[in-house]
């Protein structure tokens, strides 16, 4: 079971302005974005969708106008050159991690279900949530914690950790989330949403992937063509809103003798696009999401 689309209609009116033209997207995941942009392309028109997670290849479906590649969008530009594709139309990035990753309870993402600490969405890396939380240092899991989770008492976190696993290896999400039993009950489930998420955007670099993902976004789209992403937490967030706006992600852009900087997108609307009350109702997972549009200058 594949998460519903979030934001499908607005995405996607965003995207597809020539239905003649070259569109990717970046997650494919159950395909609901992916039909309904090729539903909207013509007979020359293409799109190609990327996902490394080999369960999403399930999902796979038969058009010639369709490519679905399984592969890390962080590898987007080369893999595309691949198909002799150098430049796009538009580009869609759904950032949320799919219903189906929460629900297989042996992928270890989910905070209610006793499963190995895995969190990998390529089950092909040696990388896992395991090896983090056994071997990580206390200072580096730390900062995992304050920076990915914006967890306020991680250094504490991190100091359990280190002392419980000397004697025992923390082996499951279960041994994990008893290490912190001693928590009042009415934070316990934000605790772990954010402890659980910090986890998850190390074992997947998701923060390091989405920068490459966006430098390239910009190298590949055409003059006119544009860049649609929805994200569901304020650490993706601020990284879009931020390249959107300037093309970068820390620093101050030059600026020219009358103090303007060359802007790397145009916004399509200056504020986030949510979901509304009908589509959260609908689906719990759209309740965080954030769209933001721009169009390369």
């Amino acid at each position: 079971m594949y998460h519903n689309p979030v934001l499908l209609k607005q995405s996607v009116d965003d995207l597809v302005t020539n239905p003649d033209g070259i569109y990717v997207d970046c997650t494919f995941g159950g395909g609901g974005h992916s039909r309904e942009i090729v539903s909207r392309l013509s007979e020359k028109g293409k799109l190609y969708a990327f996902d490394q997670d080999l369960d999403a290849l399930k999902n796979n479906f038969d058009d010639e106008r369709f490519t679905l590649i399984n592969q890390n969008f962080r590898f987007l530009e080369n893999s595309l050159l691949m198909y002799g594709v150098s430049q796009v139309d538009g580009i869609l990035a759904d950032l949320g991690v799919s219903s189906h990753q929460f629900d297989e309870a042996e992928r270890g993402f989910s905070t209610r279900s006793n499963a190995p600490l895995d969190m990998r969405m390529n089950v092909m890396q040696s990388l896992d949530a395991k090896k983090i939380i056994n071997e990580y240092d206390e200072e580096a899991l730390a900062d995992i914690f304050y920076y990915y989770g914006e967890l306020r008492e991680a250094r504490k976190l991190a100091r359990d950790i280190v002392h419980h696993r000397k004697s025992k290896t923390i082996e499951t999400t279960e041994d994990l989330k008893k290490l912190f039993s001693y928590l009042p009950p009415h934070k316990v489930n934000k605790f772990y949403a954010q402890l659980f998420q910090a986890i998850r955007i190390e074992v997947n670099q998701e923060l390091d992937v989405l920068k490459e993902m966006l430098v390239q976004s910009y190298q590949i789209l055409k003059p006119g063509g544009r860049l649609v992403v929805i994200s569901y937490h304020s650490l993706e967030d601020r990284l879009v809103k931020r390249f959107l706006k300037n093309g970068m992600f820390e620093g101050e852009p030059e600026r020219d003798i009358f103090g303007n900087y060359k802007k790397a997108f145009e916004l399509v609307k200056s504020k986030a696009i949510i979901p509304d009350d009908k589509e959260i109702e609908e689906n719990s997972r759209a309740r965080s999401a954030k769209m933001r549009t721009g169009i390369k200058m």
